[in-house]
């Protein structure tokens, strides 16, 4: 798909410098910019670049001149990163612009859907599903009985869903996720001989939940977990069962929470954190790659090390862990004196 300097002008309420009749069908960076591309520059850093680019049109603050001269067509608007992120999402809905059921596909007994669906080929959908308009499920994903999805939201390949589980308005769930696989219950016997604890409760994403690639959320035993309105987890995590996540909280990558946690809303959780069952995390906490928690956190406190301390109180520390052989020599050194 095509669009002219002129076009794009519009949607960006910007103004052409050059040919306003000049077309590009994708988007590159400034450096790598090649004919029928479109471009931006925003920080001064790259200035250098817009004398050389190869792109046919190129988002500049209004505020630009030229010092040489450019092959470039310009468009100026008022703030060309936010222009050109707007340009980004744009594309984006324009690619993502499907509709219609692919075959071979299955839909079950009572599945309703709304207007401007799209199911993938191989897709599987459950009885009794209830999924909204303008819903894209992508093939190869697996639905079960009893869910429901919300307007606007967006299943990638090879996603699934298990039973019972409820998926808000706007949601995005990546290639590889697992959204209501059963929790981790299991009780022993005399004999240390593990039974499982059957799994009955379901997953809920509010709206606007974004579930990254290969990532896992189990069932409840009982009840819900729940994930909160525009809550962001990355690639790759482990929720367990019963976990409550708070709103606004983003998660980064390889992060695993244990089950019947509490995690407030407006925290940010880094990579690689490993949290305890059973605690409660407040609001607007902070928790750096590697943690491992093992206590309740408060609201707004910034955590790190393993087992997590003080964020402050972990870097000074530190200094004394990389200077540990200096300081055992030293204590070394002051017994031998004292002895002499």
């Amino acid at each position: 798909m095509k669009f002219t300097a002129e076009q794009i002008a519009g949607v960006l309420e910007g103004d052409v410098v050059g040919n306003p009749q000049a077309e590009v069908h994708t988007l590159a960076k400034i450096e790598e910019g090649t004919g029928g591309s479109i471009t931006f520059l925003a920080n001064p850093k790259y200035t250098p670049y817009i004398y050389t680019t190869q792109a046919s049109i190129t988002i500049v603050n209004r505020s630009f001149e030229p010092d040489a001269p450019i092959t470039t067509t310009l468009i100026k608007v008022d703030d060309a990163y936010k222009s050109f992120s707007k340009l980004l999402e744009y594309y984006n809905q324009v690619k993502l612009m499907k509709s219609g059921i692919e075959q071979p596909s299955f839909i079950s007994d009572n599945v309703t859907y709304g207007e401007n669906l799209y199911l993938g080929a191989f897709c599987y959908i459950g009885k009794n599903v209830k999924i909204g308009n303008n819903v894209k499920i992508y093939p190869n994903t697996f639905v079960g009985d009893n869910v429901t999805i919300g307007d606007n939201s967006i299943l990638f390949a090879g996603v699934r869903v298990y039973s019972e589980t409820q998926i808000g308005n706007g949601c995005t769930i990546h290639s590889g996720s697992i959204i209501g696989s059963d929790g981790f219950g299991y009780a022993p016997n005399e004999e240390g001989v593990y039974s499982k604890v059957p799994q009955i409760g379901n997953v809920i994403l509010e709206d606007n939940v974004d579930v990254g690639a290969c990532t896992t959320i189990d069932r409840a035993t009982l009840g819900s977990t729940v994930i909160k309105k525009g809550v962001k987890l990355d690639n790759q995590i482990q929720i367990a069962h019963n976990v409550v996540i708070g709103e606004n909280t983003v998660i980064a990558s390889q992060t695993g929470i244990a089950g019947s946690t509490k995690i407030g809303k407006n925290c940010i959780i880094g990579g690689q954190v490993g949290i305890v069952g059973h605690l409660t995390i407040g609001n607007g906490v902070r928790i750096q790659a590697q943690s491992g928690v093992g206590r309740n956190i408060p609201d707004g406190e910034a955590i790190q090390g393993s087992p997590a301390m003080g964020y402050t109180d972990f870097n000074k520390s530190y200094v004394h862990f990389r200077n540990l052989p200096k300081i055992v020599g030293e204590i070394n050194d002051l017994k031998k004196t004292i002895k002499e």
